[in-house]
């Protein structure tokens, strides 16, 4: 799969999401199952989802542009939409009609009744764009929510996203950062939403033995919403930023949408000095990332 110069840290996040996100989609028995508990691989190949092809077009735009151009990026997000990849019904219905021409200023913020989508899509692909960006905090907020109204343009959404691009970015600037600091530090650039409360919560249960704990406060991304998703993926990341292998097995004894938690987690840790982590086997065993990647 390392066909690539990894040097760069987005092209790392963008590796650890893809095979955090093809992990999460081979393990079919999560939470306490004995094959979670003894650590037995999912069967290769093991292939990525929508998040990891979304994924794709956020970090493509950003090689292509230097910036989330969101015209592009909604284009993008269209033309390679692949239903086969586990797109939610109503994302695969926005793309088609993005594919068809219709702009997504007017259909993004008309979804849900008008509220706009509050679901984990925008938080799932970002990643690598906090990567990009690095220590500019300021512009990883602003181009964060860029990328994310494209699709998801409700408070929650927005926020999600941002929450997990400032995270990408500070893994991979700031080794060494305390887990306690690495969260005080999200928290502190995400807009106030229940978003950032359940960040905030994840200080309160960051020491906690048990995972099903931090997953009956936090939430397991169930609901797939960004609020029932993002703050685990914090406590995930925050707990073990040199240790990609150990987060996503933690993820797996408590997430309940796992390909997308170990995504955003494996998306932030890989970011960092955690890729050296990520084990040689996982990367092998991943699906190749689509050939239209713009390196």
């Amino acid at each position: 799969m390392l066909a690539v110069d990894t040097s760069h840290p987005a092209v790392r996040s963008l590796f650890g999401l893809a095979v955090g996100d093809a992990f999460g989609s081979g393990i079919l028995m999560p939470g306490d199952h004995p094959a979670v508990l003894e650590r037995r691989l999912p069967p290769t190949p093991w292939n990525w989802t929508d998040d990891t092809e979304m994924a794709c077009s956020i970090y493509s735009t950003l090689a292509r542009y230097g910036h989330i151009e969101q015209d592009a990026l909604a284009m993008s997000f269209a033309t390679h939409l692949d239903p086969d990849r586990g797109y939610g019904s109503g994302a695969e219905r926005m793309l088609l009609r993005y594919r068809k021409g219709e702009s997504w200023r007017e259909v993004a913020p008309a979804m849900f009744g008008g509220t706009g989508s509050w679901g984990n899509g925008a938080a799932m692909r970002v990643a690598p764009l906090g990567a990009w960006y690095g220590p500019d905090l300021d512009v990883v907020v602003n181009e964060a929510a860029k990328s994310a109204v494209v699709t998801h343009t409700h408070a929650e959404g927005v926020a999600g996203a941002i929450a997990v691009a400032v995270a990408a970015a500070i893994a991979a600037t700031t080794p060494g950062i305390a887990p306690g600091e690495f969260l005080r530090a999200v928290a502190s650039r995400v807009p106030g939403s229940e978003v950032r409360r359940g960040i905030h919560a994840a200080l309160d249960v960051l020491g906690a033995d048990d995972p099903a704990d931090a997953g009956a406060r936090l939430g397991t991304g169930h609901s797939t919403s960004a609020q029932d998703t993002v703050p685990l993926a914090m406590w995930l990341a925050a707990r073990n930023l040199g240790a990609y292998e150990e987060a996503l097995w933690t993820a797996a004894r408590v997430a309940s949408d796992l390909d997308t938690v170990c995504a955003i987690t494996g998306g932030i840790i890989a970011a960092g000095p955690g890729f050296a982590t990520v084990p040689g086997t996982w990367l092998q065993a991943c699906e190749q990332l689509p050939e239209w990647v713009a390196w």
